[in-house]
């Protein structure tokens, strides 16, 4: 926290400081936006939304089914449009991007617009170990999955890098990143204050 806002705070309980556009997690699947998103969002007074659920809700397809009965041209096209109107009509929000969001020219203008981009890392034995607790990632299915995660993170690293902010999520609880992530949101300049603490 920085002092300017501790000393907002300790003069007056009701002021809150939360930036005023949008906080986009990107990164690879795996890498924690979900579980650091939500932790944000509550710390922050913000909504958190999860851009895959919003995705699965406006197509009424969960994503593999997406993949299954479209391909993935057509699933980035539609995440695409659901980013785009979440960041236009929703007030300011956390949100957990997909893993290969971010790679796309028009949703990284569209993010860089209206939010702020956080790139969340992790080292890929970390990523691997995370993702075998689940079985809905489309893009890991039949095929060697240490080798399919390092095969992404070369063709999505460039992109990740023009985040607003990085963020290494390989060691340290959940919270620690929170409070590393609000850190750097504060020391960025992206921290307003508010007077409306709930």
């Amino acid at each position: 926290m920085s002092r300017a806002t501790a000393a907002a705070e300790a003069a007056n309980p009701a002021i809150v400081a939360r930036p005023d556009r949008s906080i986009v997690l990107v990164g690879m699947m795996g890498v924690g936006k979900t579980t650091i998103g939500k932790r944000l969002a509550h710390r922050l007074g913000m909504d958190f939304i999860d851009a895959d659920a919003e995705i699965e809700k406006a197509a009424g397809y969960t994503i593999p089914e997406i993949f299954e009965k479209f391909g993935e041209e057509q699933f980035r096209d539609g995440e695409r449009r659901v980013i785009a109107r979440l960041l236009k009509d929703e007030a300011a929000h956390v949100m957990a991007a997909g893993g290969g969001a971010f790679n796309d020219p028009e949703t990284r203008e569209r993010i860089a617009e209206r939010g702020i981009s956080v790139w969340l890392r992790a080292d890929l034995e970390v990523l691997s170990r995370r993702v075998a607790r689940r079985t809905n990632r489309p893009l890991l299915e039949g095929v060697n999955v240490d080798e399919r995660l390092a095969a992404l993170m070369e063709q999505r690293g460039p992109n990740y890098a023009l985040a607003d902010l990085h963020l290494d999520t390989t060691e340290g609880e959940p919270d620690d990143s929170v409070d590393t992530l609000i850190r750097a949101l504060e020391d960025g300049g992206y921290m307003k204050v508010y007077a409306c603490r709930d």
